[in-house]
């Protein structure tokens, strides 16, 4: 075997110089190329009415105060990360340092996380608002057809532990101890206020006050799962005893949290989103959010919502088996509207769960019906090629796995924006002349 000959000498390598001085000229519009994301989003905000956003703001020409940041720009950016599946205020301050695509935005201008936090959950009635004057550009452009709609809740996990459930008896020993805690550090910040550790002392005091508010709305929640539980008592078993009746429990995280089944079985603390879809263009064109993990009662408030925000109701509302209600269905029926959703399979199976029974109103009968036709049977597949495509798409690409804050408000914030860039991107892909 022949011998290997020993390299002599130092390696040549390319070293890292970093003291030696560069001129580079470029500018930020340069590092974005065209037909971007962002630029696509951006020309798409410029479109909407923000007048809403500006109208808020406080600081004037010939007026003292520091300069707002433009409201433009943090949409965009929240847009954007939407896109992306950033959901992390911290993580979108990191990126608006290092990201070209986030630098474009901000065109120069700096800003921080507190200020991205405060924006996203701050405007619940602005995003609201600014969805329903998307969908009336929508309208008037004729992307819209507003036939069928399709309505679909998907379970979010929420910001709050499995662990932070605590029943009532618990929460007032909680209460308890953290009003003492609170008095004992006040007293101890009045006592020495020019102490080094002044500072310390009073973040100390605002956790154990941020803690004991929200043991207090986790028991002011308490009544409503009691009742709920009241309401719902537990199924019975294969040998026919009723189960266990569990205690109420509420999170101290997040007291408007609901512990749900989740699609893959198991249960978890989340909210209830809720979409409407128009089956024809896609577009969502209602948002909800609800601690109600049974979808029964959601199909008519969606639609009320369809008609305030577009000013019509559809032709056809299409759900799955979750939201068959026979109140709702009535309802709904009784305003012209054709409810398409799968009649429940009878225990008895000499039983045509097609044929009206005797309870049922006129337009329970009329919908149950028209399920046992052939053609009711082809529009129904519209429905999961509609809405479960636009969760899917909001789960897997938009990061809708977790709600990054707390409560209801918050959560329809998100919600919201997350139907806002769904739709935006959806008008440059049916549209690219808009932009």
């Amino acid at each position: 075997m022949p011998r290997t000959r020993k390299p002599q000498g130092k390696p040549r390598l390319r070293e890292a110089e970093r003291n030696q001085l560069e001129l580079r000229e470029y500018s930020l519009d340069s590092l974005l190329p065209e037909g971007h994301r962002a630029r696509v989003l951006w020309e798409l905000v410029g479109k909407l009415d923000l007048r809403a956003f500006y109208d808020a703001i406080e600081a004037r020409e010939h007026t003292p105060g520091h300069p707002a940041t433009d409201p433009k720009i943090l949409l965009t950016l929240w847009l954007f990360a939407t896109a992306e599946g950033v959901g992390s205020a911290r993580q979108l301050e990191r990126l608006c340092t290092r990201d070209n695509a986030y630098r474009w935005i901000c065109g120069g201008v700096s800003t921080n996380y507190h200020t991205l936090a405060d924006f996203r959950v701050a405007h619940g009635d602005k995003l609201d608002g600014l969805l329903t004057r998307l969908l009336a550009v929508l309208m008037k452009e004729e992307l819209i057809d507003l036939h069928r709609v399709a309505q679909d809740g998907v379970r979010v996990r929420a910001n709050a532990g499995a662990s932070s459930f605590r029943r009532r008896k618990t929460l007032e020993e909680c209460l308890a101890e953290a009003k003492e805690q609170v008095d004992a550090l006040r007293a101890e910040l009045d006592e020495d206020p020019s102490a080094s550790s002044n500072r310390e002392k009073a973040a100390r005091e605002r956790a154990a006050r941020e803690r004991l508010e929200a043991i207090e709305r986790a028991l002011e929640e308490m009544p409503k799962v009691e009742e709920t539980k009241k309401r719902n008592p537990p199924k019975k078993d294969r040998d026919g005893n009723r189960k266990k009746t569990t205690e109420a429990r509420v999170s101290t995280t997040d007291s408007e949290a609901r512990v749900m089944k989740m699609g893959d079985g198991g249960w978890r603390p989340a909210y209830n989103m809720q979409f409407g879809t128009d089956t024809e263009s896609r577009f969502v064109l209602a948002v909800a959010v609800t601690n109600i993990g049974n979808d029964g009662e959601q199909m008519v408030p969606m639609l009320e919502q369809v008609e305030r925000r577009i000013g019509l109701c559809p032709h056809d509302w299409l759900v799955d088996g979750g939201f068959v209600n026979l109140g709702q269905i009535d309802k709904v029926e009784g305003w012209g509207i054709s409810v398409y959703a799968p009649v429940p399979t009878p225990r008895n199976p000499e039983i045509d769960p097609y044929l009206p029974k005797k309870d049922d109103t006129k337009n329970v009968a009329r919908w149950r019906k028209r399920m046992g036709t052939e053609n009711a049977k082809e529009i129904y597949k519209e429905r999961a090629a509609t809405a479960e495509t636009v969760h899917a798409d909001l789960r897997r690409w938009r990061g809708l796995q977790q709600i990054p804050v707390r409560g209801s408000p918050k959560a329809l914030c998100i919600a919201l924006l997350h139907a806002l860039t769904y739709n935006l991107l959806r008008w440059h892909s049916v549209q690219p002349a808009a932009v």
